[in-house]
């Protein structure tokens, strides 16, 4: 069990899934449904403060590698076409609404990016951020538990 909610853990600050992954992982391997939101809910929490610090303090010395710029650039532009002028126009609201929606390519992650590169206030996109994710997680959470439910019954 202790495994299996690392693994869970793991796949919530992993940029390939977060809680959205990690939390029907822990479910469907037995974790407790409660410790299974709670510890993936809050590591997904975590991604915010990790990926505002890289941004600000590591992002500028990787971006000497050719690579690493070119991969920067690259989801800068995604991120800017995708979802800016949305996040943009309604703010706050737009901004949790984005990280809120369980699908590829939202979530604290992607919020953390639009903030940096937006220049939302911290402050703010962190509340919007809890926000968007804890909405997300308990769709995913309740999605989960249906979904067991119809399995077993």
């Amino acid at each position: 069990m202790i495994l299996d909610l690392i693994i869970a853990i793991l796949w919530s600050i992993s940029p390939f899934g977060e809680a959205k992954v990690g939390i029907p992982y822990g479910m469907l391997n037995g974790i407790n449904i409660y410790l299974v939101f709670v510890c993936c809910l809050a590591a997904n929490i975590l991604v915010f403060p990790l990926m505002i610090f890289f941004l600000e303090k590591i992002n500028m010395y990787l971006l000497k590698w050719k690579f690493y710029k070119k991969s920067a650039i690259f989801v800068a532009k995604r991120a800017k076409t995708g979802s800016a002028n949305k996040i943009k126009k309604y703010g706050f609201w737009g901004l949790i609404v984005f990280v809120m929606i369980p699908l590829p390519g939202t979530g604290v992650y992607a919020g953390s990016i639009a903030t940096y590169l937006l220049k939302i206030e911290k402050k703010r996109a962190f509340l919007a951020n809890v926000i968007g994710i804890t909405i997300s997680s308990i769709i995913i959470w309740v999605t989960t538990l249906l979904s067991m439910k119809g399995m077993a019954g």
